[in-house]
């Protein structure tokens, strides 16, 4: 079995810490280097959910897209619900390991997992990493629909192939406006307008879109070029990075003869439980 080191220094080369946003904070949390692992679980947040459902499952380690501790601590107590996370995975010796925007931008990254799970033949990155002489590695794609779709039925896709959660998929623009190319990109977008507008892309499919820079996006695509948005929920844009990564560490393990055991968490870890439509019935 390998030691803990060994399994996070795969994982590093995978997603290299120094490629991760300045203000980000990724990399291991908790976790004895020299310990065994023989099982390890991918989810998307580190919530007392998950860290429940590694404790169950018998995982040494636990490897999540979000970090616990973004913004730093000075504390782990386990008065406040983070510090109950630490506490339950020292207790049960699991490890805690952060890929995030270090994982967003690389290739295969999220989005390349996104535009995988709804079956888009990806063209290059939407924000190219300068670093990357190949120019594969950055954030966001650019994709191309296997056919013509209206911005209706590609949402209707998205709906379908993603994780099922409350938000379900909004979409801002004509329904029926014609979608051959889409740029998408796993968690919070909509930063990335003046982006997605010079590629000159059909729709834009994200997740946490906001009022104002969706509506003004909408209005500024029009009448020449129409942008039609697709808002899905921040989880499931990027739960489809959890199987992509776990199937990445299954070749890692095959190659080296680890034999471990890699699983992905099926636990919806989105905070929106209930969707009601406004308005009065018809």
């Amino acid at each position: 079995m390998p030691r803990l080191s060994e399994v996070i220094a795969a994982l590093d080369a995978l997603w290299p810490p120094e490629r991760a946003e300045q203000w980000d904070a990724v990399g291991t949390v908790c976790g004895d280097p020299d310990a065994e692992v023989t099982r390890v679980l991918f989810a998307v947040d580190p919530v007392q959910e998950i860290a429940d459902e590694a404790v169950e499952l018998g995982a040494e380690l636990l490897v999540t897209h979000h970090p616990l501790y973004l913004r730093g601590t000075t504390t782990v107590a386990a008065s406040h619900f983070k510090g109950r996370v630490v506490h339950t995975l020292i207790k049960q010796d699991i490890a805690l390991h952060v890929a995030h925007t270090n994982a967003d931008t690389a290739d295969p990254g999220v989005s390349d997992a996104l535009a995988g799970a709804l079956d888009l033949r990806v063209v290059r990155p939407l924000l190219p990493d300068p670093s990357d002489p190949a120019g594969r590695r950055g954030l966001g794609r650019i994709c191309e629909l296997d056919h013509p779709l209206t911005l209706r039925e590609f949402a209707a896709r998205a709906a379908e192939r993603l994780p099922a959660v409350a938000q379900g998929v909004r979409t801002a623009g004509d329904p029926e406006a014609t979608v051959r190319t889409v740029a998408v990109s796993g968690g919070s977008g909509d930063s990335l307008f003046d982006v997605v507008r010079a590629a000159g892309v059909d729709a834009f499919l994200t997740a946490d879109l906001r009022h104002h820079p969706a509506s003004e996006a909408v209005q500024h695509s029009l009448p020449d070029s129409p942008l039609g948005l697709v808002d899905a929920a921040h989880w499931a844009t990027e739960q489809p990075w959890c199987e992509q990564a776990a199937a990445q560490l299954d070749e890692i393990s095959d190659r080296h003869g680890w034999d471990l055991r890699v699983h992905v968490s099926k636990t919806v870890t989105d905070p929106w439980s209930t969707h009601h439509p406004s308005g009065a019935p018809n």
